[in-house]
């Protein structure tokens, strides 16, 4: 496959994956009640849908459903353990631009969740949010094994908790009051559980959804920790020199507020080539894997994470 028919394919499947993910995001956010429920709040159902509909490049669902691709894995319940993922991401954001937590106005370009309703209701709208992801991967119709969905529970709690994204979202904050200078090292652990624990599991899930082997499976594991790590660093990069109203959210925050960023503890230009140094191993991965032309979307998703604007 050439350069260009890889980013046009890739392009229109980033595009096809997330109108399913928002389709299927609204009929799971629907007022329709589940067995066992006995009402869905009205309000804050409302403020679920504003946090997680209507806006997104969808990379984390994108990533779970075209690795599970790789291994010809397709249908509803792909989209529901993409769905699942993407609640927990949904959630960190709500919770992440509260004024206790990054005290951000704008996400997407239009207010935050707790701006448009108010803070107690956007906690509960992420606490409803994260509760969901685990009813919606652990129900049967995301898939038929048992043993698959427990291992998909199991991946996605370890990747958004203590040891992952929670993890590393209070190793931010701690950075966030340190009087001393935030090390590579630390920074590239912080960032490895905020930002790439759960694009790690996107790659992971797909391919336990998949029946990877155990060489498909390390290789893919590779791809989905480099690519994280470069994705974050390109965050970094962005928010030191995007465009706001590209970026739908405040730029140059990460400065004033001590974050720990590689662009802080290299520079620009090292964060530049440790960026693209990481987009490079993860597409090596896949050749390592030995997946060929059939992990060319993967590959040029890779490239994406690190040319993106927003």
């Amino acid at each position: 496959m050439s350069a260009q028919i890889a980013q046009q394919e890739f392009a229109a499947r980033l595009v096809s994956v997330a109108e399913a993910t928002e389709a299927k995001l609204d009929a799971l956010l629907s007022p329709h009640l589940l067995p066992g429920e006995k009402t869905r709040p009205e309000r804050l159902l409302e403020a679920m849908r504003y946090g997680s509909l209507g806006g997104g490049k969808r990379l984390r669902p994108f990533l779970l459903v075209e690795t599970a691709r790789l291994f010809g894995a397709t249908g509803d319940g792909v989209f529901r353990a993409a769905c699942a993922l993407e609640m927990i991401h949904c959630y960190s954001l709500i919770h992440d631009d509260l004024p206790a937590m990054d005290d951000d106005d704008l996400r997407r370009g239009r207010p935050t969740a707790h701006k448009a309703f108010d803070e107690a209701t956007a906690i509960l709208a992420g606490d409803g949010l994260l509760t969901f992801a685990f009813d919606v991967i652990a129900d049967a119709p995301t898939h038929p094994d048992p043993a698959v969905r427990a291992d998909l529970t199991l991946l996605l709690a370890r990747a958004a908790g203590l040891g992952g994204m929670v993890g590393g979202q209070a190793l931010d904050l701690e950075a966030e009051a340190s009087k001393s200078p935030h090390t590579r090292e630390f920074v590239a652990l912080m960032q490895s559980m905020k930002t790439g624990a759960l694009l790690l599991f996107a790659v992971e899930a797909g391919a336990r959804i998949g029946g990877a082997d155990a060489k498909q499976t390390a290789a893919l594991s590779r791809y989905g920790a480099a690519l994280g790590a470069a994705f974050q660093v390109a965050d970094d990069i962005l928010d030191a020199e995007g465009d706001e109203q590209a970026l739908g959210k405040r730029a140059g925050k990460d400065a004033d507020r001590n974050k720990a960023t590689l662009v802080a503890a290299l520079g620009l230009e090292q964060a530049r080539k440790r960026r693209d140094a990481l987009a490079e191993d993860a597409i090596q991965a896949l050749a390592d894997g030995g997946f060929g032309e059939a992990a060319a979307i993967l590959a040029e998703a890779a490239r994406f994470t690190v040319a993106r604007k927003s």
